[in-house]
């Protein structure tokens, strides 16, 4: 594998990096979100998620338990080849990407869906 890339805006940028977290502000509840993610050989494995309380479209996964009023949990969902997120610029929150080095920020402002996924070798 070599690294992440996030196409936005028509750009590509590409990450050297095998692990990121995902997080938003839910649209209808105003709470966050966050996901963790690993890049793997078989593609993009979400190996954790958290909500921050629950309501409308927002129920914790299978054996979730609460921390820090966090609720966290393992999704059970196969390996993926990559993510869409929407860009609509109407919801509570961009999308905020996070590595080890940085954050980036997406999806702020209306504009073609952002696509995370494994860079080609």
């Amino acid at each position: 594998m070599s690294g992440l890339c996030i196409l936005a805006a028509g750009k590509t940028l590409a990450l050297a990096a095998t692990a990121f977290t995902l997080s938003w502000t839910h649209s209808v509840e105003q709470t966050e979100w966050r996901e963790a993610w690993a890049l793997t050989a078989q593609g993009l494995v979400l190996t954790e998620a958290r909500v921050k309380g629950s309501g409308a479209g927002m129920d914790p996964g299978e054996g979730a338990y609460e921390q820090d009023g966090w609720w966290i949990w393992v999704p059970e969902t196969p390996p993926m080849r990559e993510l869409v997120l929407a860009a609509s610029g109407a919801t509570a929150s961009p999308w905020t990407l996070c590595t080890d080095a940085a954050c980036h920020e997406f999806g702020a402002a209306p504009g073609d869906p952002v696509v995370v996924a494994p860079c080609a070798e």
